[in-house]
């Protein structure tokens, strides 16, 4: 098989337009997210004074992954990321399974992200936006990655305008009233166990180098362009989710920041700067929006790659001969993600999503390790899946058990599969 283009028998792979710059933008689009918006309450919640801890913890471990990633994309420069990963290195199973919990949970992420996206903008008609801001970035995704490249380009760029806004006001507002309590009246409260529950948390604000390397098929000079956009996002991210970690515990503290159901919003009304909350509000809703038009896209091309496989219908995996895209992929996941939009609130729904992006990434680090017997080069892949088992596992219990039973059926399917269609 070769691996820049599709199966035997099919036409030609997608065009590779994207350089170093697009690759590095499609990255931060997806990790510079609503996450930032909204995580560190709930990480604080769970970490007490451990959240900046935790930050590095998920930082580590995201950075073992991404370089894994980056590895193998090198090495594999085709759509589909970690599916393909697993099933040249691991064997057909893994690299579907990985398949499976990629595509099922950040469908349903890409629904909850659109909902966020509603609730932002016109909460009494979330489910309306959401729907709109679906079909509205599936029609940017159908005219050309380029042109998802360019939009996302935009959209980072507002939101780390407003960002550094958040961080100036709060780290300036000397005089404001503290509204939480500080480190020394909270303690590490949360615990080993609060430190990695909130660790499993923050990590999701990192995932999204992940979209590089499901793009692979569409850079240039994959070998050398991917491993150097993946830790450049990166390091990129760490630093503004650090800047804006600290500057918002700096006006609410950890007690302030744990009861926050909107950060951000509390943070600059904190530091005496209620004017900028509308500010941070649309930049919020900006976030979601281009953390969705990435999420549509790694679920597009991941189709395509399963669909060429035929674990998912064969038309699927269909290259449009204009604008070089898996249009009808394109097409299907945003049909599937406007239906759950319109008609279900998911946010609450999508534990398993987060057990099976640990999975993915575990997939990614034992495909990593293969690469190479040296035992250094084997040291980062191994680190990265202890954490990420040990990340998996330590979510809320509710997260596991679901996340577990959409593995399974995916496992049952594909034995299923197997005995119908042996070969």
């Amino acid at each position: 098989m070769t691996l820049s283009s599709g199966p035997s028998g099919s036409p030609a792979g997608l065009r590779r337009t994207l350089g170093l710059g697009d690759a590095v933008v499609i990255g931060l689009g997806a990790m510079i997210g609503a996450g930032v918006f909204v995580a560190l309450g709930p990480a604080a919640r769970a970490a007490g004074t451990g959240l900046l801890p935790a930050l590095a913890l998920a930082a580590v471990i995201a950075y073992c992954n991404a370089t894994a990633s980056a590895r193998l994309a090198a090495r594999y420069p085709a759509s589909g990321g970690t599916y393909v990963y697993g099933r040249e290195r691991l064997g057909a199973f893994w690299g579907y399974l990985a398949g499976w919990a990629f595509v099922v949970g950040k469908t349903a992420s890409c629904a909850a992200m659109a909902l966020t996206v509603g609730l932002y903008v016109w909460p009494a008609h979330a489910h309306a936006v959401a729907v709109a801001s679906v079909l509205a970035l599936t029609a940017v995704n159908y005219g050309g990655v380029q042109k998802s490249a360019w939009v996302t380009r935009a959209v980072v760029a507002m939101v780390l305008v407003v960002l550094v806004g958040v961080v100036a006001v709060c780290l300036g507002a000397e005089g404001a009233e503290r509204s939480g309590a500080g480190p020394a009246d909270i303690g590490f409260s949360g615990g080993a166990g609060g430190l990695l529950q909130a660790a499993g948390l923050l990590f999701f604000a990192f995932a999204g180098y992940a979209r590089i390397a499901t793009l692979g098929e569409e850079v240039r000079d994959p070998s050398r362009t991917i491993p150097r956009a993946v830790p450049l996002a990166l390091g990129v991210t760490l630093v503004v989710y650090g800047c804006v970690a600290v500057a918002v515990l700096s006006v609410l503290g950890v007690g302030g920041l744990s009861g926050a159901g909107a950060p951000l919003v509390d943070a600059v009304r904190a530091a005496g700067a209620s004017w900028l909350a509308p500010v941070v509000r649309a930049g919020a809703a900006l976030a979601a929006l281009g953390s969705l038009l990435a999420l549509i896209l790694g679920v597009s091309r991941t189709t395509l790659a399963m669909a060429r496989d035929r674990h998912l219908p064969g038309a699927l995996s269909a290259v449009h001969p204009r604008f070089q895209v898996p249009h009808r992929a394109e097409l299907a996941v945003g049909a599937v993600v406007a239906v759950l939009a319109a008609t279900l609130d998911v946010r609450g729904a999508i534990g398993f999503s987060s057990f099976g992006v640990l999975l993915y990434y575990a997939v990614a680090n034992a495909s990593a390790w293969t690469l190479s017997p040296a035992p250094l080069a084997r040291l980062v892949p191994a680190v990265g899946l202890l954490g990420c088992v040990l990340l998996a596992f330590s979510l809320p219990w509710v997260s596991v058990v679901s996340g577990a039973g959409v593995l399974v059926v995916g496992a049952v399917a594909y034995g299923v599969r197997r005995r119908l269609l042996p070969g």
